[in-house]
């Protein structure tokens, strides 16, 4: 049985530059999807399945993002002074009781490989999710929950990957996919970022991992793959016959918050699944509005 899976690490040092102006002085990650930034839900999505210790692998310069996560002394005096118990518990942002934060920097941007391995120290020698806040899954159950399930049968590496269409390889690690067994895809071998006539499926990577421990040692080599980068697919391709590899086709629907569109999408479909913000049926009214002004 393998070790269950208390830490998680989220890469978030990146600047997001796609979305300036709005970036200039705000974190991407705490831009809001409804009512919470996106760091909020990758976190809320790692307590769900049941990790305690929460790794944030950020930039000197984007202090606001464990801010978030930090108490708030000012807050919490106003609210209990005013009686507002359902507020108080707002201010614990996904965390659960308990919960260890650890705050790292990856001073250069060397890829999302080497992102995770600043983390080696803090993961130790067990298992650990990594989260991408940019990808969302829209679930009852989530994405990570459902990849812990599976993962006490796997063990290994372990990711969550669905079907893109083919022209759009080229920004993904890609699997050369072998037997299917259900939910789960054996992996013969992974390819970073392939041109659509040079990747060996469109069976794609999304910002979802669980990883051996051994994975921070192959990482340690700083091997350099696509754009220059230290990858962690080449890390993981490295290790197979040594660790085992499995993709795990996820249940529900990802959005790609990375860029505006997708973010935007995001919005209305987890706006949509809020049955607060939905009950009397005013939402779709104005959404339908919008749609059939701009036509």
């Amino acid at each position: 049985m393998p070790q269950p899976i208390r830490k998680v690490v989220f890469p978030v040092a990146g600047l997001g530059t796609r979305f300036l102006p709005a970036t200039k002085a705000v974190p991407k990650e705490m831009l809001p999807v409804v009512d919470r930034p996106l760091i909020q839900w990758a976190v809320e999505e790692a307590t769900a399945a049941g990790c305690t210790e929460f790794i944030f692998v950020s930039a000197p310069e984007k202090k606001a993002i464990i801010n978030h996560f930090s108490d708030a002394p000012h807050y919490e005096t106003v609210l209990q002074a005013r009686g507002k118990t359902a507020e108080l518990e707002l201010l614990k942002a996904g965390l659960p009781q308990g919960a260890t934060i650890t705050e790292l920097f990856q001073e250069t941007p060397l890829g999302l490989g080497h992102a995770i391995w600043c983390a080696h120290e803090a993961v130790g020698d067990e298992p650990f999710a990594v989260i991408l806040p940019d990808d969302m899954v829209l679930h009852g159950t989530g994405c990570l929950s459902q990849m812990v399930e599976a993962y006490a049968t796997t063990g290994g590496n372990l990711v969550a990957v669905e079907n893109v269409p083919a022209d759009q390889t080229h920004r993904y690690g890609v699997l050369d996919p072998g037997a299917e067994d259900g939910a789960l895809v054996e992996i013969k071998g992974l390819v970073e970022k392939p041109a659509p006539q040079d990747a060996p499926s469109n069976l794609a990577i999304i910002g979802r991992y669980i990883l051996d421990p051994q994975i921070m040692h192959t990482l340690a080599a700083f091997k350099k793959g696509a754009g220059g980068e230290i990858q962690i697919t080449d890390a993981m391709a490295d290790l197979i016959g040594q660790v085992a590899l499995n993709g795990f086709r996820f249940d529900g629907t990802r959005y790609d918050c990375g860029n505006r569109e997708g973010f935007l999408a995001a919005n209305l479909a987890f706006a949509l699944a809020d049955t607060d913000i939905t009950a009397n049926g005013t939402l779709r009214a104005r959404m339908q509005d919008i749609l059939d002004t701009t036509k």
